[in-house]
């Protein structure tokens, strides 16, 4: 703890009034969600932007999350993050400038392909999608926009998480030979597009290096010590680990799963550690809550108290986030289409 971090950002916070609004998403630690005023998944987040009318918003998670706030934020509101630098691995693993030249390719044969990005993907990625008639998803309602995105094509291009993209294929039945996981190396040089042609689902081959370190040893190794455990994980772990746990889903799905369990229960979790503390903390002498492995992201991490300080210190001289007008506009519809769908 900074005492004076901490008192900086309380005294600016009273100050402000209506006028600013902390978010932050459970991966954040207590260090910045005890600051917070709303928290919660991606999803949640994206919903809960539209109802916000304060002046300042500052976002604290990963970049792409203040991109999207940025898109959905009223006019005259300012978003701002407080470091930056904290981008994300797999967004970073779909950069827009391929995704279009494999689109392009894709659909070279007639074939309507529809872009369907999860929100782990930067603006760019989000306004191609929205601009070739797609959409995003978040892990919360990964099967509600795949089906949607089925309806609306011949094909769905799903990225950038092939974990993902398998755990809802296979919660919604989708034959392992109609799907493909994409070469995209050299520029789109090495795809099979015969192969691409014949497949309903085409998987961008990104990952979450936080989610992927859970792995189905792990899980056989608790089965065997506490069968009597339960253990769930996000769907951005690997399918063999997703098949051999309890339950699967997103955060907010966690922190039901976790609340719901009966009293007494040992639950392992399989998502970002500050969650999972947070959890132990909150029902300890209740429920004993445990992490699959310890796995931290290095990113939300640097999202601190004292750069939160720093940031509200700033609100009128620090750059917002702002994504281009044209950019914009298209990655607005790609996540009002997802809202609507969800609603």
């Amino acid at each position: 703890m900074n005492p004076k971090a901490f008192d900086i950002i309380s005294s600016i916070r009273e100050a402000q009034g209506r006028d600013l609004v902390i978010l932050g998403h459970h991966y954040q630690s207590d260090q910045v969600i005890r600051h917070v005023d709303l928290t919660g998944d991606s999803l949640e987040l994206s919903r809960k932007i539209m109802g916000v009318d304060a002046k300042y918003i500052v976002f604290c998670g990963v970049y792409f999350m203040a991109e999207s706030a940025a898109v959905l934020a009223k006019p005259g509101q300012k978003v701002f993050i407080p470091d930056d630098t904290a981008g994300c691995t797999m967004s970073n693993m779909a950069p827009a400038r391929l995704v279009e030249q494999i689109m392009k390719k894709l659909m070279a044969r007639g074939k309507k392909i529809i872009p369907l990005a999860y929100v782990n993907s930067s603006a760019e990625v989000k306004a191609l999608c929205g601009r070739l008639g797609g959409s995003v998803c978040t892990s919360a309602n990964a099967e509600t926009m795949l089906r949607w995105a089925m309806r609306q094509g011949q094909g769905v291009l799903f990225l950038p998480d092939r974990n993902l993209a398998m755990n809802t294929a296979d919660r919604l039945g989708i034959k392992e030979s109609k799907r493909l996981i994409l070469d995209i190396r050299s520029q789109g040089r090495n795809l099979d597009l015969d192969a691409a042609n014949a497949a309903d689902l085409l998987i961008w081959p990104g990952l979450c290096v936080t989610h992927h370190r859970f792995k189905e040893s792990r899980v056989s190794e608790i089965r065997a010590q506490e069968p009597n455990a339960l253990i769930v994980v996000h769907p951005e772990t690997p399918p063999p680990a997703v098949k051999a746990s309890d339950a699967a889903g997103s955060t907010s799905f966690i922190i039901k799963y976790v609340r719901e369990a009966p009293p007494g229960a040992k639950i392992y979790i399989g998502t970002e550690i500050n969650l999972v503390k947070r959890l132990g903390d909150q029902y300890q002498g209740e429920k004993t809550v445990r992490p699959l492995f310890p796995s931290s992201c290095l990113n939300m991490a640097k999202i601190t108290e004292e750069n939160l300080a720093v940031i509200l210190e700033n609100l009128e001289s620090a750059p917002p986030v702002e994504v281009p007008e044209e950019i914009t506009a298209n990655a607005r519809i790609a996540l009002e289409r997802m809202l609507e769908a969800c609603a």
